[in-house]
């Protein structure tokens, strides 16, 4: 017999997916629109509005293809004193491990051919993640690429209690009507895009898996 809870995370797993390839198109389209003053725009409305705490450290991602760029909030962050660090996949324990970052760091390609910092790197635990993504809607939920590489590292600081603040960053282009969701989703508390910034109410009520 097959439980209701593994039906309807089976119907939110294909519906992810149906949605992906239309948001991946998407934001192709938004990042050849916007130009490459998008993520210096973005940057300067992520300090004006989200609250970044004295002694935060912040992880970002290094920008592939079209994915929305980051580097020019990471830069200033760094050089205002902040610590930043890049994610690590750890594929064996299906984890993401956080690197220290500054602008300068020797960084080698990873497992998804993405450059992250090398393993003299130190370790350290964010308080902020930058966190890439496909589409999101307005109640602060995210799609992203399958993996759940960033569900489980958002779900892993919460859960110790910490304060941490997931920021998505995105193209405007890459809001949708609603992003399919199940209880193992976590929300984003904002989202940053080159045209502004915007707070989520939060503990919105998920669908159940």
């Amino acid at each position: 017999m097959v439980s209701l809870t593994v039906n309807r995370s089976d119907a939110v797993w294909e519906a992810k997916n149906a949605l992906r390839e239309y948001a991946g198109a998407r934001r192709r389209l938004a990042h050849r629109q916007s130009g490459p003053g998008a993520g210096v725009r973005a940057a300067d409305h992520f300090l004006a509005n989200v609250p970044v705490a004295p002694g935060a450290i912040i992880s970002g991602y290094w920008p592939v293809r079209d994915e929305f760029d980051v580097m020019p909030v990471m830069r200033r962050l760094s050089g205002a004193g902040y610590r930043c660090a890049l994610p690590y996949v750890d594929k064996k324990r299906h984890v993401l491990i956080f690197r220290q970052w500054r602008p300068g760091t020797v960084m080698l390609e990873g497992p998804f051919r993405i450059p992250e910092p090398t393993e003299n790197a130190p370790q350290l635990t964010p308080t902020l993640l930058l966190v890439p993504l496909l589409a999101y809607d307005s109640e602060g939920f995210r799609l992203g690429y399958g993996g759940g590489y960033y569900d489980g590292a958002l779900a892993d600081l919460r859960a110790v209690g910490g304060s941490v603040l997931a920021v998505g960053m995105a193209f405007s282009e890459q809001l949708v009507e609603r992003v399919p969701h199940g209880n193992r989703d976590e929300q984003l508390d904002w989202i940053v895009t080159e045209r502004g910034a915007m707070l989520f109410a939060g503990d919105s009520q998920k669908d159940g898996e």
